[in-house]
């Protein structure tokens, strides 16, 4: 059995108690970073074994992974914060279980468009997702077509590129169109930034610190 582990965007109490007991029950606990998930588990004296299953080894880890699946492990996978698979690795080794037989179980849990989403005062009936935008190629094009979308959107950006990232907002979609900007959701300093992309461009350049990961919600087009 793989388990999918959500685990808290920032506030240690966010974790459930049915994730809290499957990490205490598996053979082994795949963190995108070790250094990150050993203080969620200290935390909660969770002793189970770790191992480093991220971007940069996922495609050689996998099979792996799949092997010690079949021969009867209990797998689960974490991610730094939030769920597996979203925006975080996930979904090669999901694939691959699926395709071996092996049974995938995806307990819910925290996430961090959510919450921005629902507080951002955007409507939240009909929404897309995108997570972060192309760094180079595609770029243009993504944003061509996120500036065309009549729901809302929701993109996740970091402090270093946030002040691009809303310029480029301004461009395509215009700078009257309502936009939130949400950041280090569930810890001490959460914040909302609501108003225009002009209103939201105007704080970011002026020198605002935005730190830590950014959920930026933009309303539809219409």
């Amino acid at each position: 059995m793989l388990y999918l582990v959500p685990t808290p965007i920032g506030n240690l109490e966010d974790i459930s108690l049915r994730a809290l007991r499957t990490l205490k029950e598996v053979d082994l606990i795949l963190a995108e970073d070790t250094r990150v998930s050993k203080r969620l588990l200290q935390h909660y004296e969770i002793s189970t074994p770790m191992q480093a299953y991220h971007a940069h080894n996922e495609h050689h880890k996998t099979k792996k992974v799949v092997e010690e699946l079949l021969a009867g492990k209990r797998i689960a996978l974490v991610s730094d914060a939030g769920s597996p698979g979203i925006s975080d690795p996930g979904f090669l080794l999901v694939r691959a279980c699926l395709e071996a037989g092996i049974e995938v179980q995806s307990l819910p849990g925290p996430t961090a468009f959510v919450p921005a989403l629902t507080a951002s005062g955007l409507p939240a009936d009909r929404f897309h997702f995108e997570g972060f935008l192309p760094h180079k190629k595609g770029r243009k094009k993504r944003l061509t077509y996120l500036a065309s979308l009549p729901h809302t959107f929701i993109l996740y950006e970091s402090p270093h590129r946030i002040q691009r990232c809303i310029k480029e907002l301004n461009e395509y979609c215009g700078p009257e169109r309502p936009a939130c900007l949400a950041r280090e959701l569930s810890k001490i300093h959460e914040e909302y930034l609501r108003g225009t992309l002009a209103d939201l461009a105007e704080v970011v350049e002026r020198g605002h610190k935005v730190k830590g990961e950014i959920v930026v919600i933009v309303g539809g087009d219409g």
